[in-house]
């Protein structure tokens, strides 16, 4: 049940009914007509802009179509008052029943409640985390898996065929720095000084890829030249440190779908074949790329490369994809990767990208566009960077990592339900402060805690009802006379759970899990607000003497309950039954 679509029906119905009779021209397009939240709650429980979209191509005043409009929507029992406001907007006042039918369904529907067919089973492809197998993964990565995580579970519950999808950067340089860390690691495990110099990965969790290495090769790879042990150990240890971040993936509660590897591109013609299908639509040429603006790179040289005329669709500049030297530019294998991801027959693909890779949006977007022919839509998401506070200060360096702070010691610090939670508590292009002290504490400013203090105390009354020995399984509440919830505490949590269905096709549609969040915690503040005032009305408490008052009542808190739980499972938390 999407209370605000099934009016929206209504009100285009009566517009229908409206150019039947007369009233308004045939031929007019009532796509941009809405019915949302009032901006002031004063004012109704819903309004619509149809008068104002109208007025012009009807050829009529706002006002003369808001009247008109308003007496026929007043027939619809659903709708208990419809006033004109200003120029021309209507307000509506729905009918006390409605909001009990809207808590009726939650119950009926369960964690289903507000689950959409917006997406139409469309195919799409969230590809995020993706981090360099170089290492365990760091507090950014954190926050983009969480994004990801909650952004493809978003797209499901709205509909949507959804594919988790990993990218291994094992292609380029980086890996081989890899190799020669973990060789360093290998030599120390055979009892010699690592010589660990500027520019290799310095942290302890090589160590025990050094001692693995030792087990399988002995000592036969001592003092051998690099050429003898580098591809060796650059598949050993990046399979290594995949297993690491399967492991912290696993911590933080995300599991991928599909895991593609960079180094599969190279020497299987994927690479030639996007860039011959460029090529074919006249978008590849020889070229000389203008001087990087600002000072330049000690190492920059005019020189002719090859080039992917990006700028043909919307890129400021075009982008080189093969060197002089005829290597391949880190961007060639992206564009094969996107190639590939358009050639499994995704109808939309997502990528999720950390704050430094601005850089690449316009390029890749561009790529996208020329090889699907425009058909296929890419949306980069930038995760900007997250602060660790600890106590007052910024939270340490991890030993272990030797250079940042790693996923496993955040969640090791903070449970993986609260780091989920909060990393979701700004939008992703939004710089996000973590404090350890803060997102630990029991009080209303911290948001998961509020949140799930809620479901416990749903969880609790209806505990305290089952020893009373009133039945409250969802199928006797949905029965229940939840119409006799009147009063105004009352009818504010109703009306927020009714926005539930609404707010995931928002979110979804403009691929922001953070809208869930902001929504659990203002729902969330609407039963603690009832609650509270049982405190001092207690024809407002929950559990009543009379066993089908106490049903109607926990009905509408078992709802919002509902509503929690289904949320929450889209943040990827465990709702909480009671607090500790």
């Amino acid at each position: 049940m999407n209370l605000f679509a099934d009016i929206r029906a209504g009100v285009i119905a009566a517009l229908d009914a409206m150019v039947a009779a007369g009233v308004l021209p045939a031929g007019l397009d009532f796509a941009n007509v809405t019915v949302e939240p009032p901006r002031d709650a004063a004012h109704g429980d819903m309004a619509t802009n149809a008068a104002m979209v109208l007025a012009k191509p009807a050829g009529l005043a706002p006002r003369v179509i808001a009247e008109a409009l308003a007496a026929r929507l007043t027939e619809d029992p659903r709708i208990a008052l419809a006033e004109v406001a200003g120029p021309g907007f209507l307000n509506l006042r729905l009918a006390t029943d409605v909001w009990a039918e809207v808590a009726r369904a939650a119950l009926h529907q369960g964690r289903n409640f507000g689950r959409s067919t917006l997406g139409g089973k469309a195919k799409v492809n969230v590809e995020f985390v993706s981090a360099n197998p170089t290492g365990p993964m760091h507090v950014g990565h954190t926050r983009g898996a969480v994004f990801g995580d909650a952004l493809a579970a978003l797209l499901d519950f709205a509909g949507y065929d959804v594919t988790r999808e990993y990218y291994i950067n094992d292609g380029g340089a980086q890996v081989d720095v890899l190799a020669r860390s973990a060789y360093e690691r290998y030599r120390e495990a055979n009892g010699l000084s690592p010589e660990i110099r500027e520019g290799l990965y310095p942290g302890d969790y090589l160590i025990p890829v050094g001692e693995a290495l030792k087990e399988k090769y002995g000592a036969s790879l001592i003092d051998q030249p690099e050429s003898v042990w580098l591809a060796d150990l650059r598949d050993f240890a990046t399979h290594a440190m995949m297993e690491m971040i399967r492991d912290d993936l696993a911590l933080l509660g995300v599991k991928m779908d599909v895991f593609s590897s960079e180094k599969a591109l190279y020497g299987t013609g994927k690479i030639e074949a996007a860039i011959e299908t460029l090529r074919g639509m006249d978008l590849i040429y020889t070229g000389t790329l203008e001087a990087p603006k600002g000072k330049l790179p000690e190492d920059w040289e005019e020189r002719e490369q090859t080039l992917f005329r990006s700028t043909a669709h919307g890129d400021d500049v075009d982008r080189p994809v093969q060197k002089s030297d005829g290597s391949w530019t880190y961007f060639a294998p992206d564009i094969a990767y996107h190639f590939d991801k358009v050639q499994r027959g995704f109808d939309q693909l997502i990528d999720v990208f950390g704050a430094d890779h601005g850089g690449y949006v316009k390029r890749m977007k561009a790529a996208v566009s020329a090889l699907s022919n425009g058909r296929v839509p890419l949306d980069i998401k930038l995760i900007q960077l997250v602060k660790l506070f600890k106590n007052g200060e910024p939270f340490k360096m991890s030993k272990r990592a030797g250079t940042f702070v790693t996923l496993r010691d955040v969640v090791e610090q903070a449970g993986a339900d609260v780091t989920r939670f909060v990393m979701l508590t700004r939008k992703n292009d939004a710089p996000l402060d973590f404090d350890f002290d803060k997102v630990l504490e029991q009080s209303k400013d911290n948001a998961v805690f509020y949140v799930q203090y809620a479901h416990a105390r749903v969880s609790s009354v209806i505990r305290k009802a089952v020893e009373a020995g009133i039945a409250v399984d969802d199928a006797t509440l949905a029965g229940a006379n939840l119409s006799g919830n009147t009063h105004e505490a009352e009818l504010a949590l109703a009306k927020k759970i009714a926005e539930w269905p609404r707010l995931v096709e928002i979110a979804a549609r403009g691929h922001e899990p953070h809208r869930i969040a902001f929504y659990l915690y203002e729902l969330a503040s609407d039963l603690h607000a009832l609650w509270n005032r049982g405190n001092d009305d207690a024809s407002l408490r929950f559990v009543q003497e009379d066993p089908a008052v106490t049903q109607a009542k926990i009905g509408l808190a078992r709802a919002a309950g509902v509503v929690i739980s289904a949320g929450l499972a889209i943040l990827g938390v465990t709702p909480a039954e009671e607090m500790r």
